[in-house]
């Protein structure tokens, strides 16, 4: 029997036989792959996984100040892009995530408030510390690949959630605004690794899971 397979294989023509091993190494080069992950995070995101990290909860639109205000009954509208949002994709996130005022009956209408901390100009409702490894992994995860990117459609920034994640060997950390309403991000401190900043649609309920997971709907 030996014999035979011996012979069988000999009067295979070896081009064929190389072809035959090429692609058999290529297959089990993409099982390798998919088993073990191995597609790159984009820099500086490769190198956080580790870092400390915080989340904001941000209030996206606050009415201006008086004289400014001129127009709705309270003096100010809410901006259409943010309108637009509530109709549609505001039902990706819980009431308790929303901020407050932006539909009616659940909390009361955002107001100004100078004395307020702020991150990077949008006002802070909340903040958590990321100290869980898994949910860290999750967060450069979205960032660190470029398929959680597109062409922005707009230009606007309404914040709803910032990112803080430490950056190695560098004192300010990278923060990163990020608008669902607009699909839009904004990066502070280092440099953006992709042409593109507008969320795709999958990269959106990536980041309403991590906000679901850190701010438990409060």
């Amino acid at each position: 029997m030996l014999t035979l397979i011996s012979s069988h294989v000999a009067r295979v023509p070896a081009a064929a036989r190389t072809a035959a091993s090429a692609c058999e190494l290529a297959i089990c080069v993409a099982i390798l792959g998919a088993s073990t992950g191995c597609a790159s995070l984009s820099p500086p995101f490769d190198k956080m996984k580790s870092s400390q990290m915080t989340v904001y909860r941000l209030q996206n639109f606050e009415p201006p100040t008086q004289p400014q205000a001129q127009a709705g009954a309270n003096g100010w509208q809410i901006p259409a892009v943010i309108q637009q949002w509530i109709q549609t994709g505001a039902s990706l996130l819980p009431p308790g995530l929303l901020p407050p005022g932006l539909i009616p009956g659940t909390g009361p209408n955002p107001s100004a408030a100078t004395d307020a901390p702020r991150f990077h100009g949008f006002r802070v409702l909340d903040y958590q510390p990321v100290e869980d490894s898994a949910l860290k992994a999750e967060i450069v995860n979205v960032f660190g690949s470029k398929s959680s990117f597109q062409n922005s459609g707009s230009s606007c920034m309404f914040a709803e959630f910032g990112f803080a994640i430490a950056q190695p060997n560098v004192p300010t950390p990278a923060d990163i605004l990020v608008s669902l309403s607009c699909e839009h991000i904004q990066s502070y401190n280092f440099v953006w690794p992709y042409g593109q900043d507008g969320l795709t649609p999958e990269a959106s309920k990536k980041i309403v899971a991590i906000a679901l997971r850190l701010f438990q709907g409060r």
